[in-house]
């Protein structure tokens, strides 16, 4: 037997659980950020590989993810396709702007395609797929396991103009091809269909409203402006405490 879903939440209610998980993927990704950029300008080494998958498991994934899966809640409660589309849209603009942020600082280093670039095509996509439920769980294990074995193998495709869609091996601040992790988005979004259709709770939460529980969610509900603001906070204070470290890297 099925559980019921909750009372229809209003436009506008917000599920606690999802901010919370968003604001721990927050401080995973500042605490990373953090020793990336320690890493980057010679202030202390860390082991950035394995430092990489605890990103992606705390950080990056999490974020698409839970992206698919507040997608189709929000879709569920009307908003439009070309919503979605604009939103996608605006986010890539972002995603330039710090693509020419960082070419300022690095000409081999800086962001073709990061985490930005990836949420604006996803975004753009997003319409096509939103009304379906297993397909989107088929279409993203496969588009998942595909990008594992081309990553496992180090599978080189030989056209860096594909390094958007097919993960190509370089050196870069930030990076996120749509293969695999446009799989990870599809799964959550087939995990939105699942766990709370027509943008409702399929499952009992207890409620809460108090000051704690509003101080854990507030990062969640703010990530994309967290995340502008993390790069040049963390820069600003790196540049405090270590100069002669980090100017170098400055062109002027």
């Amino acid at each position: 037997m099925g559980v019921a879903a909750e009372a229809s939440p209003t436009k506008h209610t917000r599920f606690w659980e999802i901010d919370v998980l968003r604001t721990n993927a927050v401080l995973v990704m500042i605490v990373f950020h953090t020793l990336y950029l320690r890493d980057y300008f010679g202030i202390q080494h860390f082991d950035l590989h394995h430092l990489y998958w605890l990103w992606f498991a705390g950080g990056g994934g999490t974020f698409m993810f839970l992206a698919g899966l507040s997608l189709t809640i929000t879709y569920a409660r009307g908003k439009s396709i070309s919503g979605f589309v604009l939103r996608g849209v605006k986010i890539f603009g972002l995603g330039m702007v710090l693509t020419l942020i960082t070419l300022l600082i690095s000409r081999t280093m800086y962001i073709r395609f990061g985490i930005l670039h990836f949420f604006g095509i996803a975004f753009i996509l997003a319409p096509s797929f939103v009304r379906f439920r297993y397909i989107n769980l088929i279409l993203g294990a496969a588009v998942m396991a595909l990008g594992i074995y081309l990553l496992g193998h180090r599978v080189s495709v030989g056209f860096p103009w594909l390094l958007w869609l097919i993960p190509y091996n370089f050196g870069t601040m930030d990076y996120w091809p749509m293969v695999p992790w446009f799989g990870l988005f599809l799964l959550g979004m087939f995990f939105g269909k699942i766990l709370y259709p027509q943008g409702n709770r399929r499952f009992h939460m207890p409620s809460f409203n108090n000051a704690i529980l509003s101080a854990l969610t507030l990062p969640g509900r703010h990530p994309l402006e967290i995340y502008l603001a993390q790069w040049p906070a963390v820069i600003v204070i790196l540049l405090l405490l270590y100069p002669a470290h980090v100017l170098p890297y400055f062109p002027f």
